[in-house]
């Protein structure tokens, strides 16, 4: 598996964790280990272009993701879905610094967060919907939990449908 972390943020960032909890996704969702991902961090600024380019709303956003190979459903085990350029996850850790102070936690914390919310998003989950917004919200706070406690990390706090801050990830 290939996941590449890019850094043109201008902020310390720990790319090795960053790439971690994303392998952690793949995995644990049984995505082909042939598969790539790329992990981009960007300064407000840049996020504010992309928001505005692809969403039409103006200024910075926490994460976003693009994916590239369509997968017919969300994967399954071992085999599905194949090899594929799964697609680019673009972090802001402006952003997430804020959002990290809000929820209690460190900022790092909270971009391995929002890498697992934008993996998932490649990955076909979606919040637009009440049933879909609980699948994801629940997956995600399951697989950040593991993550952490298999690293050593304190506490990520992780909103869940029908909490505050539920909406903060997009």
């Amino acid at each position: 598996m290939t996941i590449d972390v890019n850094n043109e943020s201008g902020y310390q960032v720990d790319e090795l964790a960053i790439s971690g909890a994303a392998r952690h996704v793949l995995d644990a969702l049984g995505v082909n280990p042939l598969a790539e991902l790329s992990i981009l961090v960007v300064d407000a600024g840049a996020m504010s272009t992309l928001h505005k380019q692809w969403m039409d709303l103006d200024g910075p956003t926490d994460v976003m993701a693009f994916p590239m190979d369509t997968l017919e459903d969300k994967p399954g085990l071992e085999t599905e879905p194949g090899p594929a350029l799964l697609g680019d996850v673009i972090l802001c850790p402006e952003v997430a610094a804020a959002q990290a102070q809000e929820a209690g936690h460190s900022t790092e914390s909270e971009l391995l967060l929002l890498t697992t919310h934008g993996v998932l998003h490649l990955l076909g989950y979606d919040h637009g919907e009440p049933a879909d917004e609980r699948e994801m919200f629940e997956l995600q706070a399951k697989l950040v939990g593991e993550w952490a406690a298999a690293h050593g990390r304190g506490p990520i706090r992780t909103p869940l449908p029908g909490s505050a801050g539920e909406k903060r990830s997009g």
